[in-house]
């Protein structure tokens, strides 16, 4: 549980309103979130904040379309959309480069961010990162079920009580109802569902649109010498684990960890190991 003291600030950059937390003291590390129903940086990173804070000066934004930032994103280039969001923050706030730290579609965010900009980014630590051959093959069962989140019958507790637990995470018992209850009042804001931030490209663009959110087609990645570590669960139902061999193979700088007994969410699952190891890559 997160007990440093932070300061909460809304910045409006780009357009739109930009919610982060901020707190410790020396070389910036920014934290990207996921982009399940319900998501926000702070709770995400509950389990990581205090310990990252005694090195790093820690910024925690909620990524457009979540938390208390604006809603919506635009959905013909989702990644660089949420890229440039962050780097406007950064910007706003005086900050020239930062380390990046992404879960998931957080994950995709800062790699689109440092493929964009890669003077901006000291180091990057990738969970589990989004785009990672999302054309390649058919959708996991646990982003089916995210995806599926809004559709049908809409948002229910059950519904992403069912995503957390089956497809989130090694061991969904593991999980406290009060996340769940949380995480749920926050995927039911009316303007969440009105514009869900995370949804199947469609339309007669929806082609070029998944082909510009997988990452393993962007030429730029086999030259973008950022010294990352990609972080990835054994068990990972979401995003598929062999996604890091392929991030490992292509990148060059990049270290690979498989962690066992983890699925997508790795740094709450194994809060602890994972603290550790990235305090130590990004102190190198």
């Amino acid at each position: 549980m997160t007990t440093s003291t932070m300061t909460e600030k809304t910045v409006h950059v780009g357009g739109k309103d930009i919610f982060y937390a901020e707190t410790g003291e020396g070389p910036v590390a920014v934290l990207l979130h996921g982009g399940g129903p319900g998501a926000s940086g702070v709770s995400n990173y509950s389990r990581n904040i205090d310990a990252l804070a005694s090195s790093f000066r820690v910024i925690v934004p909620d990524l457009p379309g979540y938390g208390r930032s604006t809603k919506g994103v635009d959905q013909s280039d989702p990644f660089g959309y949420l890229a440039d969001a962050i780097r406007d923050l950064l910007d706003d706030i005086g900050v020239d480069k930062a380390h990046l730290l992404g879960n998931s579609y957080g994950g995709a965010c800062a790699l689109r961010l440092a493929l964009d900009t890669p003077g901006r980014v000291g180091r990057m630590v990738l969970m589990g990162p989004g785009g990672i051959g999302t054309t390649r093959g058919l959708p996991t069962p646990g982003l089916r079920s995210l995806l599926a989140y809004y559709g049908g019958d809409g948002p229910s507790r059950d519904k992403l009580e069912t995503f957390i637990r089956d497809y989130l995470v090694f061991d969904g018992a593991a999980v406290p109802n009060a996340v769940i209850d949380q995480r749920f009042q926050s995927s039911i804001d009316p303007a969440v569902v009105a514009d869900p931030p995370l949804r199947r490209p469609s339309g007669r663009n929806a082609l070029e649109t998944l082909w510009r959110m997988d990452f393993t087609r962007d030429k730029r990645l086999s030259s973008l010498q950022t010294p990352t570590l990609v972080v990835w669960g054994a068990a990972d139902k979401v995003n598929r684990p062999s996604g890091g061999r392929m991030l490992a193979d292509t990148m060059p700088n990049c270290d690979l960890l498989q962690v066992s007994n983890a699925g997508h969410w790795v740094q709450w699952e194994r809060a602890e190991f994972f603290n550790d190891v990235t305090r130590t890559f990004l102190s190198a």
